[in-house]
């Protein structure tokens, strides 16, 4: 049986991934999947730097604006309405791209991982209360007396990950890293979009300069008022931040430095994983690309394994 052919594009935050989804949406009769944990919410546009209905240039796009802010989005969740899509954008003989910047999302979906593992609310309803007493490192060092090998793969303040990963070794006995199962088999096209660190940099502090002009602050509070902070997607860059600012603990500024420094951070684990967690064997740098060398080399590897049979 022949395999699905999905492309997708990968990279940090800021580095161009939509323009260049549109580019190759329109030349090779594409529709976009967005693979980023945060676009699905309705309302959370500005910080989520999603993609406007007047700016998709008739270009079909899914998994934006499908959830309320109280729902929570799992990488289950994405792995099942992906498969889906993958299929019925294959049946009308249309390309699938899957455009984003979260990993472990597009690990899942192209590894495969097992996702059916027991949750149990009221025991991560206690460890978070625990976190509250002791903080995050106490829960990062409960996680490496009992699997040393994910805590060292999990940031130290990453508490959702970190209550997930010994709630996975409780009910299963098993390290989180070892849940996996096989994935789908595609015919899957990884382009990896990168370029200077400082480079990057600048352009990640631009974009949000220009999220504040174009409205943010209020965004953050409408979710702030709708109990943001005990919601999944209130734990977002741009938005926890600024939440920090609404109960006076910081300045505005303070706050906008930072969504900086924290979307710089987020920027360097994205490229971590990229590099550690997936096999991306096509780089490209279309930043530092003023005579588009690198684009007519990208759209020509693409051309290729299109027409590959």
């Amino acid at each position: 049986m022949k395999k699905q052919k999905v492309l997708l594009i990968v990279g940090p935050t800021a580095i161009g991934k939509t323009s260049l989804s549109l580019r190759i949406a329109k030349q090779f009769n594409g529709e976009i999947i967005s693979g980023d944990s945060m676009q699905v919410y309705k309302g959370l546009d500005i910080g989520t730097s999603k993609i406007l209905p007047d700016e998709m240039q008739g270009i079909p796009h899914h998994l934006i604006d499908c959830c309320s802010i109280e729902e929570k989005f799992s990488v289950a969740k994405f792995v099942n309405l992906t498969s889906q899509l993958i299929r019925e954008i294959n049946d009308r003989h249309c390309l699938p791209i899957i455009v984003g910047g979260t990993g472990f999302y597009i690990q899942a979906l192209l590894d495969g991982l097992s996702l059916g593992t027991k949750e149990d609310i009221k025991f991560r309803k206690h460890l978070s209360a625990l976190v509250e007493v002791h903080g995050s490192n106490w829960l990062w060092n409960k996680l490496s007396k009992i699997d040393l090998n994910a805590a060292k793969k999990i940031d130290k303040n990453n508490t959702r990950r970190i209550i997930r990963a010994i709630e996975v070794f409780k009910y299963s006995g098993k390290s989180i890293n070892e849940q996996i199962n096989k994935g789908q088999s595609y015919d899957a096209f990884l382009i990896g979009l990168n370029t200077r660190r400082n480079v990057l940099y600048d352009r990640i502090n631009r974009r949000v300069d220009l999220m504040i002009e174009q409205g943010l602050v209020n965004e953050a509070k409408w979710l702030y008022l709708n109990n943001g902070k005990e919601l999944q997607c209130g734990k977002g860059i741009g938005y926890k931040e600024l939440f920090k600012y609404f109960d006076n603990e910081i300045s505005l500024d303070d706050a906008i430095e930072l969504i900086e420094k924290n979307s710089r951070h987020y920027a360097k684990r994205q490229l971590t994983w990229f590099n550690n967690k997936m096999n991306i064997t096509h780089w490209y740098d279309l930043v530092n690309d003023s005579d588009k060398k690198h684009l007519s080399v990208l759209l020509e590897d693409v051309n290729q394994w299109v027409n590959k049979t």
